[in-house]
């Protein structure tokens, strides 16, 4: 391969959610501390890496563990010199088109700016080598007269290293976007550890580890809650008919939320509770799903509406009939979801009077309490048939002369369609039920075992977003 005789700045990283992902590769396999610092020199090093671990893939018997790196290749750049079907499995042929790719431009040839950096480039490429550009079913978008998109040599080695520093599967790859580029490098750095052992030892042979979610969370967290920070994951497959792509983010109270959480003893324990919560297992003792990749899934919210909530999850174990919780492990999740509500929604209600309102209507209504506590349930988060159970509250507790401690006034943030009131319903639901349990109301709850309750004990007081109970990556695409 041809190398640079001077050492001049090399690559940028752009706004560009894949470009800027491979820059960063770029910038963790070159031994630099972000991309600005990449040279040309280091742009020939990670070349000749990039060469040489293509062809190694591309010529990989396909039962072999170094197959598995084609895989991933093959996710990203399907119709590419190393993954078309017809490429040919003999070395010393596929060597110079793979080294072709990522030579630099002859002197003087026709150049035009490039499409991510804006950098002279007299190289055009297309779909075949970049990912999620165009597919099979759309027209073409280049301009006239133009064969590609043109690109410069540093953007098309990000644009191929950018596997090493994504969350990859064996079909689909993840990449980071933040607004502080610490969170970057890290999730960059532990994806290139993760991706250089695929290549050595396949998908099956890796052990236990964190998904995107989670090794994004832990970045966030070092950050500490002086620093904001938005970020956003960028999942996506480059498939030739059916590509896609899914975008989920956090808010950039997330630092803020995450020191929160961890800084304190009862919202700490109610995560892990969560986290427990989520952990399933098979028969046989396999880890089927991670409840810290679970739980950290949680606070991604999806672009397109279609992600679970945070405080929906928590909102179903804590009303979940069948679920024993102690009072203060019950305390602790409802604080969890609390905290959650103040810090990355920005609300901050006071249901103490209208939960003390079902509360005492419960606990003192005609009939059991539990079967009043079941018709509770059932309109806890409809905003008209909990307007009408309120008033059927209030109603009676005024009749039997008790103290009503909230009217209509209180009301009407939680049963008006607006902004906020479904997850104020959610929090309200969550008051209700612990200050049932602080009374000693008795619904027929499960009694609490306790054997189970010195597990859980033992289990509360490991760190959260551990790595003991990561997901076993085995290639087989993100869910």
């Amino acid at each position: 391969m041809s190398t640079l005789t001077t050492d001049v700045p090399g690559l940028s990283a752009t706004s560009h959610p894949i470009q800027r992902a491979g820059a960063w590769a770029v910038a963790v396999l070159a031994g630099r501390a972000d991309p600005t610092e990449v040279t040309g020199r280091d742009l020939d090093a990670v070349a000749a890496c990039l060469v040489e671990d293509v062809t190694a893939a591309a010529t990989a018997p396909k039962d072999s563990t170094a197959y598995d790196w084609w895989k991933v290749l093959f996710a990203l750049y399907p119709n590419s010199k190393a993954t078309h079907g017809k490429r040919s499995r003999d070395r010393s042929l596929l060597l110079p088109e793979i080294t072709a790719l990522f030579a630099p431009d002859v002197p003087g040839s026709p150049a035009w700016p490039c499409t991510f950096c804006g950098t002279p480039a007299a190289a055009v490429w297309t779909k075949s080598n970049l990912p999620m550009y165009d597919t099979n079913k759309a027209l073409n978008t280049l301009p006239p007269g133009i064969a590609g998109w043109p690109i410069c040599r540093g953007c098309r080695i990000a644009a191929w290293a950018l596997p090493y520093g994504a969350w990859v599967t064996a079909g689909s790859a993840t990449v980071l976007s933040c607004e502080q580029e610490l969170a970057e490098g890290e999730f960059t750095a532990a994806n290139v550890l993760r991706s250089k052992r695929i290549m050595q030892l396949g998908f099956s042979g890796l052990a236990a580890g964190a998904r995107p979610e989670t090794v994004v969370l832990r970045a966030l967290r070092e950050l500490g809650p002086t620093l904001p920070a938005a970020a956003t994951l960028w999942s996506f497959k480059n498939d030739n008919q059916e590509p896609w792509l899914r975008v989920t983010r956090t808010r950039r109270a997330m630092p803020v939320f995450l020191a929160t959480v961890e800084g304190n003893a009862e919202p700490r324990r109610g995560w892990r509770l969560l986290e427990m919560a989520l952990t399933r297992r098979d028969k046989d003792g396999k880890l089927v799903a991670s409840g810290a990749a679970e739980a950290a899934r949680l606070l991604f919210e999806a672009e397109d509406g279609r992600s679970r909530s945070l405080l929906s999850q928590l909102h179903h174990l804590l009303d979940e009939p069948e679920k024993s919780w102690s009072l203060r492990n019950r305390a602790a999740l409802t604080r969890l979801a609390f905290i959650y509500a103040e810090e990355i929604l920005g609300m901050n209600p006071d249901l103490k009077p209208v939960a003390t309102v079902i509360a005492d209507w419960i606990e003192h209504g005609s009939g059991a309490p539990r079967g009043r506590l079941a018709e509770y349930r059932n309109v806890a988060l409809s905003d008209y048939k909990l307007g009408a159970l309120l008033m059927q509250a209030h109603f009676r507790l005024t009749l039997d002369g008790r103290v009503v401690s909230a009217g209509p006034d209180d009301w009407r943030p939680l049963i008006q369609q607006r902004p906020r009131a479904w997850e104020q319903r959610m929090l309200l639901s969550a008051t209700v039920l612990q200050l049932l349990q602080e009374r000693g109301v008795a619904v027929n709850e499960r009694p609490v075992d306790p054997d189970e309750a010195a597990r859980t004990e033992e289990a509360v007081r490991q760190p959260i977003l551990g790595g003991d109970d990561d997901d076993d990556d085995d290639g087989r695409g993100a869910a």
